[in-house]
């Protein structure tokens, strides 16, 4: 358990750059998300090849990971969106809002009762959200994009909990992540009609950054994230993950000045959300103790 809250950790201190190079990548968040899926998915084919850890799945296991792929890619787009309507704090704190959803959805989908402790600290979460949302009205677009991508995000939690205790985490993470980019690459024509980019290949920079996003950031995090599954709930991990706000909106203040922007409202908003992370984590470790006692 202790090695997979480390390996949890880690896994939100690399998300928090995700949010900085959409922010920092010139492109629109559909030709970002199809960059990022290709260069992902080439690292991951020549990484498991030169291990020799690539399997070959029949059609019936590849249905149930490449929906899955299907939904990630679907958070992808609208956690990007998000960050390009509003800015990078306004975006990485809607993220905040899977752990709600993944407190309502899980026991429906998983069939098991509702915990009222993880909807009461979800609830602390959304009270966060809506004082932002009420008060800095010019965020409005953003935070509802926001808010469909963390929907997105815990759907694909809690299928992968399902997932892993049949596959392999390498292989779980090619398969999802090829058929998203095959789903994304049949679907960006209908998209680059009703959002126009024109098609060009990344300039240096964002080439260097989306490299970066490729390898740490989806390679590295998501290997990490799914042992990490393997120990503690989904729940957790999404509710750990709303640390991931306070690395970018730290970063987000260094590079581009975004404290400049937020107001009050933002602030307490955080701060309502950073309590129930530390609440669910002193839970935790409580119920660790407990368990080994």
């Amino acid at each position: 358990m202790k090695k997979a809250l480390i390996q949890l950790h880690l896994a939100v201190f690399l998300a928090g750059f995700t949010g900085i190079f959409g922010k920092l990548i010139t492109l629109n968040e559909g030709m970002l998300v199809w960059y990022r899926l290709l260069f992902t998915v080439i690292i991951l084919y020549f990484l498991f090849r030169f291990k020799g850890i690539l399997k070959k799945l029949p059609f019936k296991d590849i249905v149930p990971i490449g929906l899955t792929g299907i939904v990630i890619v679907l958070h992808w787009l609208f956690f990007y969106a998000s960050i390009k309507y509003s800015n990078v704090s306004i975006g990485v704190v809607c993220f905040a809002l899977t752990g709600l959803f993944t407190a309502g959805l899980d026991p429906l989908i998983n069939r098991y009762r509702l915990d009222k402790i993880e909807l009461l600290l979800s609830g602390l979460t959304l009270f966060g959200i809506f004082l932002i949302f009420h008060f800095d009205t010019q965020y409005r677009t953003g935070i509802i994009l926001g808010v469909i991508s963390s929907l997105f995000a815990a759907l694909f939690t809690i299928f992968n909990k399902r997932l892993i205790s049949r596959f392999d985490t390498p292989t779980i993470t090619f398969y999802e992540l090829t058929v998203g980019f095959f789903f994304l690459t049949l679907m960006l024509p209908l998209y680059l009609h009703f959002f126009p980019q024109p098609l060009r290949l990344p300039a240096t920079s964002d080439l260097i950054c989306l490299i970066i996003l490729a390898w740490a950031c989806t390679v590295w995090l998501y290997m990490l994230q799914m042992n990490a599954l393997t120990k503690v709930s989904a729940f957790t991990v999404n509710l750990t993950f709303n640390l991931e706000p306070v690395y970018s909106i730290i970063l987000a203040f260094i590079l581009f000045h975004e404290n400049r922007e937020l107001t009050a409202a933002f602030y307490i908003g955080l701060a309502c959300i950073l309590l129930s992370v530390v609440l669910q984590m002193v839970r935790v470790t409580r119920n660790m103790r407990t368990t080994k006692a």
